[in-house]
């Protein structure tokens, strides 16, 4: 469900924030193109072929294991290459140019580029919490959405355009004002949008860093934000699990 609202623009780079409306927990949707998970996939492909290596090996109590379960020299020496080809498929697999992964459990974001961290930000994620509508026609799950996205707009000094969960998490009544629904200095100096009304924004509530407390956005302290701003184009992705 999506509640976003226009408004007229302001600022240098002007634009609104709408926040989402969450709708029930979506399933997990991340794909094997993540590169940590590829990379954890293999590693523990070759520890486990090391380790099996090794068990070929040895002799239990004097016996020898089954011929079919023993490695032959030629088999072992074509390790090395099995070994080349693998790190090659998962090179293909990582993503290209500069990208965000956040860990929504942990509410930690990196910034990443070539295999290299950049940047590292303690951010809050969403809470998990539900809201349920008084006369129980709607209800909210204010998680963060988890998979693969894109930065598909950048905003200074962003609005919040209140939604209707919002002031019935306040005990209000939706206004019908539209001026209303206007927050200014909500979200900080910037915001990245990723779809559906989520957005990687700014907050006024530094001290809750680290914790997942929000409606389903990411909030990051000030100084990260502005890099990550300032560093991620339109169209990078986003990893989020």
């Amino acid at each position: 469900m999506n509640d976003e609202m226009p408004i007229a623009p302001r600022g240098p780079e002007p634009g609104t924030f709408q926040a989402p409306a969450p709708t029930p927990r979506p399933p997990s949707r991340i794909r094997n193109r993540i590169f940590i998970g590829a990379a954890v996939l293999v590693a523990l492909f070759l520890i486990a072929e090391t380790a099996g290596i090794i068990l070929m090996r040895r002799t239990i109590g004097g016996s020898k294991p089954p011929a079919s379960a023993v490695l032959s020299d030629k088999d072992i020496a074509r390790l090395p290459a099995k070994k080349k080809e693998l790190e090659r498929k998962l090179s293909g697999l990582a993503p290209r140019g500069l990208f965000i992964v956040i860990d929504s459990g942990l509410n930690i974001l990196t910034m990443r580029k070539s295999g290299k961290i950049l940047q590292t930000a303690v951010v809050s994620c969403g809470s998990g919490d539900i809201l349920q509508e008084p006369n129980g026609k709607r209800s909210w799950v204010f998680d963060t959405p988890r998979g693969e996205f894109s930065v598909n707009s950048k905003l200074v000094d962003p609005d919040w355009i209140k939604p209707d969960w919002a002031f019935i998490e306040e005990g209000e009544a939706p206004p019908k004002n539209f001026n209303d629904r206007v927050d200014t200095g909500m979200l900080g100096d910037y915001a990245l949008g990723f779809g559906n009304g989520y957005f990687i924004h700014g907050t006024l509530y530094t001290r809750l860093l680290g914790r997942n407390v929000t409606h389903g956005c990411i909030r990051v302290g000030d100084k990260d934000l502005e890099t990550v701003y300032k560093a991620v184009p339109i169209g990078a992705k986003i990893y989020i699990f």
